[in-house]
């Protein structure tokens, strides 16, 4: 057996079950949600990869498996020109690799053209029932019940209920649509796709069951955030509390929805984001210095 696989096999563990189940239990998440939600995507990312170098350090014979890892660990990556001189073995095991990151990519494109059309669908709707307000930059929907959603993506467009104009006061309509902006310029759509498509594929793996509930909560908590660069905590937190009953399509982001207690509660609850980024960087560090004896225990293995 090529013992170059227990690189890739310690970070498949590392980042499939380490890392999420520090990161459910880890207090600073959701008080800096941007630098949790890059660990989700960094895990996401060397898991795949991971996944995908396994299979070929299995194929590979050991001389070849040690200069694929020091390729890939030092950086030093062979010229496009050597392609053309590749072994059958090798190309076998490049293409057993493409297949397995084939897989959740697919999936990611699948969920993000499944609800671009979802998001079409409903935008096609709101052209026939609703009001553009330049004042609000919003598109006005006549519903009783308080509301305010945004569509990202291509149709991207922030919705108010005429029951919102009506319960809202003027700052509390600003927090709540500010933070529906922030999901439409921070491309959110992107990582719920991602995380929904990850979880479909692994549904059993840790990293992804964990990540598809955590991913979405952050993204709120990442809004909220942004909205309270130009209104108040006050502002943000009844306007949550005003809109916690309200409903939007699954494709869209809502301000309110099942969320809003807690976040409510962090926003009321001002907190320093220095201790919280340093106890996420130990996190991290401690993630990381996991799988690293591996990793310098098999590259220092002549082959």
């Amino acid at each position: 057996m090529n013992h170059h696989t227990l690189p890739p096999l310690g970070l498949v563990l590392c980042t499939g079950f380490l890392v999420p189940w520090l990161l459910v239990r880890a207090r600073w998440a959701q008080q800096v949600p941007r630098l949790a939600l890059a660990v989700w995507v960094a895990s996401g990312l060397l898991f795949a990869g991971s996944a995908a170098l396994l299979p070929a350090q299995l194929i590979l014979p050991s001389r070849t498996g040690h200069r694929l890892s020091d390729a890939l660990f030092t950086f030093r990556f062979p010229p496009p020109e050597r392609l053309s001189e590749l072994s059958g073995l090798e190309t076998t095991a490049a293409g057993v690799a493409l297949a397995v990151l084939a897989v959740p990519a697919t999936g990611f494109v699948r969920a993000l053209l499944r609800a671009r059309r979802q998001r079409q669908r409903h935008a096609e709707t709101l052209r026939l029932v609703g009001r553009y307000d330049a004042g609000l930059r919003a598109t006005v929907l006549e519903h009783e019940r308080p509301a305010v959603y945004c569509l990202p993506g291509r149709s991207r467009r922030v919705v108010v209920s005429s029951g919102a104009l009506h319960t809202l006061t003027r700052p509390q309509l600003a927090a709540a649509l500010a933070h529906e902006r922030a999901h439409i310029s921070g491309r959110h759509h992107l990582l719920v796709a991602a995380a929904e498509s990850f979880a479909a594929v692994f549904p059993r793996l840790p990293l992804a069951r964990n990540g598809g509930t955590a991913v979405p909560l952050l993204l709120e908590m990442t809004a909220d955030d942004r909205a309270l660069r130009c209104c108040s905590r006050d502002a943000l937190a009844t306007a949550l509390y005003a809109l916690a009953s309200g409903r939007a399509p699954r494709e869209a982001f809502a301000a309110g929805g099942p969320s809003a207690a807690l976040r409510m509660r962090r926003i009321l609850t001002p907190h320093s984001a220095g201790h919280p980024v340093l106890r996420g960087l130990l996190t991290i560090a401690a993630a990381g210095l996991a799988a690293a004896p591996l990793i310098i225990a098999c590259c220092s293995f002549p082959y």
